[in-house]
């Protein structure tokens, strides 16, 4: 996929802000994938970038005016219009909409950067498929979608938080560490001590410092009495009772004004399987390096098909297991990609668990076939993880430390997914997160090119999970700043956001036909 920098924004996704004249990306077919890793940066260099990151997503979300609720925008009030009308369309052509926004009293909005959720579906083919959407900057948007599949086709506009919203959620978020509180429990002697732990404190406690000097990445602990910092053995979380936001700023975060269907003037369309629209165009098989434009594919009969590039079919257990022979295979992130694992264990009998003896599901995963020579590891990534069970301290090792201990070879593969843990955190941590990996993936690709390096983009998450702390505002942020920091490196992309939209699946661990396609892309991208 073809992502580039901030200073060449394009807006081609599902989502839209404000942006003023920048755009995230493009995708220009002649600008390839740079063969061979630079060097490292210096960690200056890293708060240069970091700064610039966040300089441009303030750009995309300005301050707006916010005086009352009727002047916000409403999604009753806005219409969605079809451009250019017909009774049918066909297979592969585009389908252009209008979207005005207007206020509660019916007044057209005079500025852009509210945050619309645009997807096409045939439910009874189990089809669906993202669209793009354009901000023209005063209150007026151009929602894109590509046709292609043939039948009664739905189209789906929501309007999930009106610019003022996400202005305020931006706020919010650079506001503090503590919408999550971290405890950590230290052994003294026989007995548990539990104290706060997180990214920041205010108190002028004694503190322990748990510190990566080279990237610049620390987690601290209140220190408990007479207790060495070396003796913290386990930690847990939750969310804390708190907002960032004013009291007029949440009552436009409430369910009741969150994801709210965008008045159309137009009902389904109705798509044929034109012979005039018919092309014979051939795709190269899907390989590490591609790009693609956004949507990046699209689902139908439950199945995932990528629009820039063929992919082939991994259904058959003589199929997975030629494929995986000889692979050693490094899992390495959150939750979702644990699900990679389980699923494998689960539809390969002969790739089977082995006990590393940890407590509950955060701790390292394997899973091996020594007939075949196939190792599976999952590790989850370092601080933060968030959850309420109890997760050892002891294998919280950030993931740039991990890449930089695998040998790497042709048969090595690693995945790196980063994201949902992040939402609650201002965004610098996560951005420190993402570059550190990234120019830990190019020293690997420096001592071994032949090693394959796949990123898989975090996915969309419950309708309603509380926005504040961890709503889709704040994960599309990540997707796209995931996506700017790793557009030169010459990885695979698997793009969660984008099928996960596109099948409908609002859940931070999609269902197991939803894994599937990201494990048989997976495949295609290794064999």
């Amino acid at each position: 996929m073809l992502l580039v920098s901030f200073c060449v924004f394009v807006i081609s996704v599902v989502y839209i802000f404000s942006t003023k004249s920048a755009k995230l990306y493009q995708h220009p077919e002649e600008s390839p994938i740079p063969t061979t890793a630079k060097p490292t940066i210096s960690p200056s260099e890293v708060d240069w970038e970091i700064e610039k990151i966040i300089g441009r997503l303030d750009e995309l979300f300005p301050d707006r005016p916010f005086t009352h609720v009727n002047a916000t925008t409403s999604p009753q009030q806005s219409v969605a219009t079809l451009l250019h009308p017909r009774d049918t369309f066909c297979v592969g052509e585009q389908l252009k909409i209008r979207v005005e926004a207007r206020d509660y009293q019916g007044r057209p909005k005079e500025y852009g950067g509210d945050f619309l959720r645009a997807r096409i579906s045939t439910p009874d083919q189990k089809a669906g498929a993202s669209g793009r959407v354009e901000d023209f900057h005063k209150g007026t948007y151009l929602v894109s979608f590509t046709l292609f599949w043939e039948g009664r086709v739905s189209v789906s506009l929501l309007l999930v938080h009106p610019s003022e919203g996400t202005s305020a959620l931006w706020r919010a978020r650079k506001k503090g560490y503590d919408k999550v509180i971290f405890t950590g429990s230290f052994l003294n002697g026989s007995s548990n001590v539990s104290t706060e732990c997180g990214f920041a404190f205010d108190s002028g406690a004694e503190r322990c410092q748990y510190l990566d000097r080279r990237e610049q990445q620390a987690f601290y602990c209140v220190k408990p009495p007479h207790v060495p910092c070396g003796a913290l053995t386990h930690l847990k979380s939750k969310n804390k009772p708190l907002s960032y936001l004013s009291p007029r700023e949440r009552s436009l975060l409430v369910l009741a004004n969150m994801n709210r269907a965008i008045e159309k003037k137009f009902g389904a369309i109705e798509v044929l399987q034109c012979k005039t629209n018919q092309t014979t165009a051939t795709w190269k098989k899907c390989r590490i390096g591609q790009r693609s434009l956004f949507p990046s594919g699209f689902a139908w009969q439950d199945r995932w098909t990528p629009v820039f590039c063929h992919m082939l079919q991994f259904q058959t257990l003589d199929r997975i297991n030629a494929c995986l022979k000889g692979k050693l295979i490094y899992l390495l992130g959150d939750s979702t990609l644990r699900q990679w694992m389980e699923y494998l264990v689960k539809h390969v009998p002969t790739l089977m668990p082995v006990s590393l003896h940890g407590l509950g599901k955060l701790q390292p995963l394997l899973a091996v076939d020594l007939g075949r020579n196939i190792q599976v590891h999952w590790q989850r990534h370092g601080y933060p993880l968030i959850g309420s069970a109890i997760y050892s301290a002891k294998v919280n090792t950030y993931l740039d430390q991990v890449i930089d201990g695998i040998a790497g070879e042709r048969n090595t593969v690693v995945v790196v997914t980063l994201g949902q843990h992040f939402r609650p955190f201002p965004i610098d941590i996560f951005i420190r997160r993402a570059i550190n990996i990234r120019e830990a993936i190019r020293r690997l690709l420096l001592r071994s090119p032949g090693t394959k390096i796949i990123l898989k983009t975090e996915n969309i998450r419950e309708m309603f999970a509380e926005p504040e702390r961890f709503g889709h505002f704040h994960g599309y942020m990540q997707y796209l700043t995931m996506m700017d920091i790793f557009w030169d490196i010459r990885v695979g992309v698997i793009d969660a956001w984008d099928m996960t939209m596109a099948f409908g699946t609002n859940d931070v661990h999609p269902p197991e036909h939803v894994v599937g396609n990201e494990i048989n892309m997976f495949l295609n991208y290794i064999c």
